[in-house]
């Protein structure tokens, strides 16, 4: 889609796709690149700052930033999807329709439900008062 829309070096959007195996090279003072695929484009990544934990090859990311006048995009936030099923609904629709070859769904994580620690503490709360 960068290449579709031509977006001008500086604009920041969100780009989503799949780390592309044997791209991830770590630099001096937390410096990555990377490249990201959408199954069709390929767009190389600089990073500098800490990825997350869930961050390497072959899994699904997002990252924010802008172009650089070189084509390189600059991330200034990385965040890793634990697997495609968690990547944004517009990212996951452009793999699938690129065929990947892995089957991808979007899904969006539900926030409504307690955590366990609060399910449990309610429960001793209760077994407390009666």
């Amino acid at each position: 889609m960068v290449a579709e829309k031509h977006i001008q070096a500086g604009k920041r959007f969100r780009l989503g796709g799949l780390v592309q195996p044997g791209s991830l090279v770590r630099g001096d003072n937390l410096a990555a690149t990377f490249q990201v695929a959408d199954g069709s484009a390929v767009l190389p990544v600089a990073y500098k700052g800490i990825v997350p934990d869930l961050f390497r090859e072959g899994q699904g990311v997002v990252a924010e930033g802008a172009l650089d006048a070189s084509g390189v995009f600059k991330a200034d936030t990385v965040l890793a999807t634990h697997d495609e099923t968690y990547m944004p609904k517009e990212v996951a629709d452009a793999l699938r329709s690129r065929g990947t070859g892995r089957t991808i769904t979007a899904r969006t994580p539900d926030y409504s439900a307690k955590p366990a620690a609060t399910q449990g503490a309610s429960q001793v709360k209760q077994g407390v008062s009666q």
